[in-house]
């Protein structure tokens, strides 16, 4: 199996343990990217949209607050309005006035956004075993643990 140092044809070993992990975690952001990236475009959205209803399918008929949704995103994007935008423009989300306050703009997802979700589902985990599933449940759980650990390291 290639080590990173192989794979970008660096000639010296890595100085620092923490840039080759940076990197790794870098190179490999980026290759689950592009599976998962070309996975969406084929059904006209990227990995925010995506993202963004099923956020919204999680949150029943009442729907979310756009900042409520821009916090649970699991990569932050500027601009979530945008991406509700375009979301409503291709009929998968809509937007509704909270009843009590007028001030309140609920998002919900519509029943073609709910079916868009519910096709990808299959598509999904069927990808996620294919690029993750040679690795045993617990290296991924340790992994996972892992990288919650490098986020949360506030001291930087």
């Amino acid at each position: 199996m290639p080590n990173l140092q192989d794979e970008i044809g660096k000639k010296k070993p890595f100085e620092m343990a923490e840039e080759e992990a940076y990197l790794n975690v870098r190179r490999t952001a980026a290759a689950l990217e592009s599976y998962f990236g070309k996975l969406f475009r084929k059904h006209g959205l990227s990995e925010a949209t995506y993202n963004v209803l099923r956020i919204l399918r999680a949150a029943g008929d009442e729907g979310r607050c756009w900042s409520d949704i821009r916090e649970d995103l699991v990569v932050p994007v500027p601009d979530v309005t945008r991406l509700i935008d375009r979301l409503e423009k291709a009929g998968h989300v809509e937007r509704v006035r909270c009843a009590k306050d007028r001030r309140k703009v609920y998002v919900r997802i519509t029943a073609m956004g709910r079916s868009l979700v519910e096709r990808l589902d299959e598509p999904v985990r069927s990808l996620l075993r294919k690029r993750l599933g040679h690795m045993q449940e617990a290296d991924l759980r340790t992994l996972s643990r892992s990288l919650e650990r490098l986020r949360d390291n506030e001291t930087a």
